[in-house]
C-alpha cells in the first residue's frame, strides 16, 4: 500500500501536445500503474483488478455499470461466481476496514480511464459514482451468502462517506459542469460549483491514493479549464469595451443590435464584476497597479538586513489596503500581532527565499484557515465583515504577488475551505462564493496566459 500512496507524490510532466496521451499509448493497451508497478496490493485485488480491466474493454458501459451494480451493490447474482468468492475473500480480510475504500477507488478509476478516453461515453462516469449510493434491491436476508453481503454493505456505506468517494463525486460535478448564464444559480450545494474554479482542482480531485494517470488527467482538466475562463472572460471584457464605444455614438438599441451578447462569465453581478476588474487592472494606493505595488515593495527590501524589519515592511505594505475606522485599527493591531508572533526567532537574520515563504505562509493561515484539522476561520469572517470580500481579497493578492511560491498555500486553504462547506447552500455562504469568484479572476489576470492590456478600457 506504501508503493500506491507514494506514487502520489510522483513529479507530474509538463503537459504535452492535444494528441499526447500518458494515459494510454492506444486505448487497447492501457494499464493502470498500479498493475505495472510493484505493487503490495494483495492477490485477490489485482485478480479483481485486472477482471475489470478486461471487461471495460469489450463491454458497453451500461454493461459494465449492470455488473458492478450486481458485483459491489447486490453482492449477488454476478455472471462469474468465482468473482464473487474473490470479493468475499478481500471483504473478510482483517484490514478491510481501513483499505478496502482505496480497493474500491481504484476499481473506479479502471473504469473512469477507459470512458474518460471517449467524450461519448463520459455519461457513464456519473452513473457509476451514483450506482455505488444506491441501495441493494433484493433482500439479504434470503440469501445463502447473507453475511458476505452485510459485510460488502457495511464496506460500501463506509467508501460513500470516505474522502475517496467524495473526491470522486468532485471529479463528477467538474466533467458535468455547465457554464451558467449571468444571473446566479438556484440554492445549491457549494460541491456543484467546484468545476468553475480551476485553482482548486489539484487539491479537491486528486486523493491521497490517486493514480499517475488521474493526477495526470486531473492537470490536463485544470489547464482546459483555466483557458476557457480566460478565453470566456476576455470575450465578455471585448464585448463591455465596445459596447462602451458604441454607446458613445449611439443609443442602447442600436448598441444590442450592432453586437451580439456575451454573458457574464462569473457568479457576480455585472456590477461587481466590473468593479473586480477595475480593481484588479487599474490604478491603486496612488498611481500603481498591484504587481507594480509588489514590485515596489521587493525592490524597497532588497537591502533589508533583518526579518524583523521585513516583517515590519510587510506590515506597512498590507495595512495600506484596510480602510474604515475602529475596523481598520482592529486588523493594524491583528496583523502587528500576527507578524510579531512569527518566526521570532529569526529576527536577526537576513531575509531569504526560505524564510519570506515561511512569514507568506504563515500569514495565509492566519488570514484563512490553518488547516483541515483546525477548520477555525474567524479571522477571515471577521475581515470579510469589516472590510468585504474584495478587500480581502486583495489583501491575500498582495501576499502571493511578492511571494508567487505560496500560491499553492493559498489554493490549499480555500480548498479546505470550499470541502468543509461542500454541502453547505450557496445562499447560505455567498460570501465564499464570492471570495472565490474574485479569486479566480485574480488568478487568471495575474497568474494566467490573458491579454489584460485592453481590460483597461472598461472602465
Amino acid at each position: 500500500m506504501n508503493d500506491w500512496i507514494n506514487r502520489k507524490s510522483q513529479k507530474i510532466p509538463k503537459q504535452q501536445g492535444a494528441g499526447s496521451n500518458l494515459v494510454a499509448t492506444s486505448q487497447q493497451s492501457y494499464v493502470p500503474s498500479y498493475l505495472t508497478h510493484n505493487s503490495q496490493s494483495n492477490a485477490e485485488e489485482k485478480q479483481i483488478y485486472q477482471h475489470l480491466l478486461h471487461l471495460v474493454q469489450v463491454k458497453s458501459p451500461n454493461e459494465m455499470l449492470e455488473r458492478c451494480r450486481a458485483l459491489f451493490v447486490e453482492g449477488a447474482d454476478y455472471p462469474e461466481p468465482e468473482i464473487l468468492l474473490i470479493l468475499d475473500k478481500i471483504t473478510a480480510s482483517k484490514t478491510a476496514v481501513h483499505e478496502f475504500k482505496f480497493f474500491i477507488n481504484r476499481c473506479c478509476h479502471i473504469l473512469i480511464n477507459r470512458w474518460h478516453m471517449q467524450p461519448q461515453l463520459h455519461y457513464a462516469i456519473p452513473e457509476l459514482i451514483k450506482l455505488l449510493a444506491t441501495e441493494p434491491t433484493r433482500s439479504r436476508t434470503t440469501s445463502f451468502r447473507y453475511r458476505n453481503i452485510r459485510k460488502l454493505r457495511e464496506l460500501i456505506q463506509m467508501f460513500i462517506v470516505s474522502e475517496q468517494y467524495l473526491t470522486l463525486r468532485r471529479f463528477v460535478e467538474v466533467m458535468t459542469r455547465t457554464i451558467e448564464e449571468n444571473t446566479p444559480p438556484e440554492p445549491q450545494a457549494l460541491i456543484s460549483l467546484i468545476g468553475r474554479y480551476s485553482y482548486l482542482y489539484e487539491h479537491c480531485l486528486i486523493s491521497d491514493d490517486s493514480t499517475f494517470e488521474h493526477q495526470w488527467r486531473v492537470k490536463q482538466i485544470q489547464a482546459q479549464a483555466q483557458k476557457q475562463f480566460e478565453v470566456d472572460l476576455s470575450k465578455y471584457v471585448t464585448y463591455q469595451v465596445r459596447r462602451n464605444q458604441i454607446l458613445k455614438k449611439a443609443s442602447v438599441e442600436e448598441a444590442e443590435r450592432i453586437l451580439r451578447p456575451v454573458n457574464n462569465p462569473t457568479l457576480l453581478s455585472d456590477r461587481d464584476l466590473h468593479t473586480a476588474l477595475q480593481h484588479w487592472i487599474g490604478k491603486v494606493e496612488g498611481n500603481y497597479t498591484y504587481q507594480e505595488l509588489a514590485q515596489k515593495f521587493l525592490q524597497s527590501n532588497q537591502k533589508v538586513n533583518s526579518i524583523s524589519d521585513f516583517k515590519d515592511n510587510l506590515y506597512e505594505y498590507l495595512i495600506s489596503s484596510i480602510t474604515g475606522g475602529s475596523g481598520k485599527r482592529q486588523w493594524q493591531q491583528k496583523l502587528h500581532t500576527q507578524l510579531k508572533n512569527t518566526l521570532p526567532q529569526a529576527n536577526a537574520q537576513k531575509p531569504d527565499e526560505f524564510l519570506i515563504m515561511r512569514i507568506c505562509s504563515q500569514l495565509l493561515n492566519f488570514l484563512i484557515v490553518e488547516s483541515h484539522l483546525s477548520i477555525q476561520h474567524f479571522n477571515l469572517i471577521d475581515l470579510i465583515t469589516n472590510q468585504g470580500t474584495l478587500i480581502t481579497t486583495e489583501l491575500l493578492l498582495k501576499i502571493v504577488l511578492i511571494c508567487p511560491k505560496v500560491k499553492p498555500y493559498l489554493e490549499k486553504r480555500l480548498t479546505i475551505l470550499f470541502q468543509h462547506y461542500e454541502s453547505a447552500n450557496t445562499s447560505d455562504i455567498k460570501w465564499l462564493v464570492k471570495i472565490l469568484e474574485q479569486v479566480n479572476i485574480a488568478v487568471v489576470i495575474y497568474f494566467g496566459n490573458i491579454d489584460i492590456s485592453y481590460f483597461k478600457e472598461i472602465g
